[in-house]
């Protein structure tokens, strides 16, 4: 096997800290990639990794190394991508999304970047959880909010606004706030983390700062959809993306409210690891992506 490709499955097999896993991400047998870093130890003449049932892990000597081989890695791939940047991207490129972004706005506009590139084909996670890149065999993820990834390289994509609504049923019922002062007199439906089960206070920016505060609620749940579904019910005020509302405001289902107050727009970042950073294909998507983000949630 060509030395650059032992140092590739090397690599992957510590960031997965399991031949197996490394195995899916590569499609290679599980054998092919357990021989392939023996033969690796055996050029080297070191032990590598410590194995165990449970977890595979680098030793002092494959610590080492690994750093070294990231590096290596990477001249490898400079040096192969110099006569590509004008080359047609071609590939399979694996990425993951938010949900209701991933159905509402990625999925509708895919036609157009297949049209434009047809060498490229999209394999589409939709999910809202963390998705381990390397574990999964994903190219590169789309995070909305606070970055906790490590050890990736982020590419900010713009921001995403959020808006103060209530549907008329409601503000008939309890009238319209026209400040936060009068949030004490209100409901709102509450929205609790999926990851941390945290109940998110109600935000607004004033004079340039970041104010906040809780607002009573008898309903408490965990997805975009739910929550939406509950301010639709008339059980409160919400604080939601504007693109995840636009076509219940168009049909009059929904109404902002305290409109020079929203809360801080979410940052929107398209994340990946350093090996994929010279990727044609996913240089090509980003810029797409971009783009399309700007143009239909700004």
């Amino acid at each position: 096997m060509d030395r650059i490709d032992l140092f590739r499955i090397f690599a992957r097999v510590v960031e997965c800290s399991s031949f197996t896993r490394a195995a899916d991400t590569l499609g290679m047998p599980r054998s092919s990639v357990s021989a392939a870093v023996l033969e690796l130890e055996g050029r080297l003449g070191a032990r590598l990794l410590h194995r165990t049932t449970r977890k595979v892990s680098t030793t002092q000597d494959g610590a080492a190394f690994y750093e070294r081989c990231l590096g290596l890695i990477g001249d490898v791939e400079e040096a192969e991508s110099l006569f590509r940047q004008t080359a047609t991207p071609t590939g399979t490129l694996r990425i993951d999304v938010p949900g209701r972004i991933g159905r509402l706005i990625i999925a509708p506009s895919l036609p157009e970047f297949l049209d434009a590139h047809p060498g490229i084909d999209i394999h589409l996670g939709v999910t809202d959880r963390a998705v381990n890149l390397v574990e999964e065999g994903v190219d590169c993820v789309l995070r909305v909010g606070p970055l906790t990834d490590s050890g990736l390289i982020a590419r900010p994509i713009g921001e995403l606004p959020l808006i103060n609504v209530a549907s008329p049923a409601y503000l008939e019922r309890h009238g319209v706030p026209e400040t936060p002062d009068e949030l004490s007199a209100h409901w709102a439906v509450n929205y609790a983390s999926p990851s941390s089960g945290r109940v998110e206070a109600w935000e607004w920016i004033e004079d340039g700062v970041l104010r906040c505060i809780p607002v009573r609620g008898r309903v408490t749940v965990n997805s975009a959809e739910a929550y939406i579904a509950c301010c639709l019910a008339g059980l409160g005020l919400i604080q939601i993306p504007a693109y995840d509302v636009k076509r219940h405001l168009e049909a009059s289902e929904l109404v902002e409210v305290m409109a020079g107050q929203r809360a801080a727009p979410m940052r929107m970042t398209l994340l990946y690891s350093h090996r994929q950073h010279l990727s044609r294909r996913l240089q090509v998507f980003g810029d797409w992506l971009e783009k399309l983000l700007k143009h239909e949630l700004l």
